[in-house]
């Protein structure tokens, strides 16, 4: 009797360890006497007992981070740089026998080649050009982890650390290049004004009474902005119609 019991458990522990199941983002790379056999699933799987050895490779993206990396850029900057790559199985067979391990093989070529990459441009480049940089980490990752059955979607760089000293040395280059900017637009707006009082000069010398129009409009202004007093010299010009017509009443 406890043969029979004995038995029957060695039957139970063998058909358990002949069937297995994978989820339908998972594949089963099947070894035999450990050679190679094929690549099973998603669904029921049956091994031979004792002889077939499985390997599961998950199908989903993987989200990497890459730890910070100090680096020095092109014109000897010492940045310290981040980043995450985004990448999937496309080959399970590759994944297992090509590389040992592909997920830490994927992170060591990562963290090389963004050294790599940040140290071959300069600060300005690596600031304003972040997405041709990011596309050059995905292409050049990309190439080295084809042979291990990877694919590398996405690459983005998530964090530039730069030194205090630099940090205030690019807030003084912002805030020169502001105080050049208004300069400029005050320049401009100056010679524009000096276009328009050319212009006026030019319309008040064909038309002389221009200027008593102009200073009637002034006083109006005056006398309706200030309440105190202002007394204003008036220009003989004004007061000669008057003084003809007066006279002639006289005549």
């Amino acid at each position: 009797m406890p043969a029979i019991i004995t038995l029957v458990i060695l039957g139970i522990l063998l058909i358990t360890s002949a069937v297995r199941i994978l989820w339908e983002y998972e594949r089963g790379v099947i070894f035999r006497l450990g050679r190679f056999v094929k690549v099973k699933g998603p669904g029921l799987v049956l091994l031979i007992p004792i002889v077939d050895r499985m390997v599961k490779v998950s199908l989903r993206t993987v989200v990497m981070d890459v730890p910070p990396q100090d680096v020095i850029t092109l014109d000897n900057v010492s940045v310290q740089v981040n980043a995450v790559v985004y990448f999937r199985v496309v080959d399970p067979e590759k994944a297992i026998i090509k590389v040992e391990d592909y997920l830490f093989a994927t992170s060591q070529l990562s963290q090389t080649t963004l050294r790599s990459i940040v140290g071959q441009v300069e600060l300005d480049e690596l600031l304003a050009q972040r997405e041709k940089i990011n596309k050059e980490l995905q292409r050049m990752i990309d190439n080295h982890s084809d042979p291990w059955g990877i694919k590398v979607t996405l690459v983005e760089i998530k964090q530039i650390d730069l030194p205090i000293e630099m940090k205030r040395a690019i807030a003084k280059q912002a805030e020169a290049e502001r105080e050049r900017r208004a300069k400029v637009i005050h320049a401009e707006g100056e010679l524009q004004a000096s276009y328009k009082l050319s212009e006026a000069a030019k319309v008040i010398s064909d038309y002389p009474v221009a200027v008593q129009l102009r200073f009637l409009q002034t006083l109006t202004e005056v006398a309706t902005e200030h309440n105190s007093t202002t007394i204003f010299p008036v220009p003989i010009d004004l007061l000669a119609p008057f003084l003809r017509k007066d006279s002639g009443e006289k005549k």
